[in-house]
């Protein structure tokens, strides 16, 4: 199975924007798990989890480590969906928004991970967004080949790109 991250979309009604990804990963279930639905694991590719209760309705505090120089961006939220292994859904009260990451195990020993994260802003937040998450998506493929960020020489240049890209479309 070729690891892809599919380009992702997004569908707007009013100033709320559902995006979605759709990730064929060359890994079992059980490691996409680890990498979305703990501490540890959400560190190695997306952010710092400073509290995260693994339950339904537990709490969720993501800090990005994306910031370089700048402050941190924190957001507080809530679990509201929660069934391991397959579903885990952070609602944050930020302008992140629900945050979805949907998992199947796809043949031979892979995971397709369907992802939405719904905002609402601006069409600027929603191309910042994209270009974002496929980044972050791009961490994740390295993450689970044992290789996660070492976020201390994170620059913004490889987001720059995506986003000329996304803006383009």
């Amino acid at each position: 199975m070729d690891e892809t991250i599919e380009h992702g979309t997004s569908r707007t009604a009013g100033d709320t924007h559902t995006l979605h990804f759709l990730l064929h990963l060359a890994h079992p279930v059980e490691e996409v798990w680890t990498a979305v639905a703990t501490a540890e694991g959400l560190r190695g590719w997306l952010a710092a989890a400073d509290v995260l209760e693994p339950r339904l309705g537990g709490a969720v505090t993501l800090r990005w480590l994306t910031t370089g120089e700048g402050e941190a961006i924190v957001a507080t939220g809530r679990i509201t969906a929660w069934d391991v292994e397959r579903v885990a859904e952070y609602t944050m009260t930020s302008f992140h928004g629900r945050i979805r990451f949907h998992l199947e195990p796809a043949r031979p020993a892979g995971t397709t991970l369907r992802f939405t994260n719904e905002l609402q802003g601006d069409d600027e937040l929603r191309l910042d967004c994209l270009a974002a998450w496929h980044q972050h998506f791009e961490y994740l493929l390295d993450a689970l080949d044992d290789r996660p960020v070492y976020w201390s020489a994170w620059t913004p240049d490889r987001w720059q790109e995506l986003r000329g890209a996304y803006a383009e479309r």
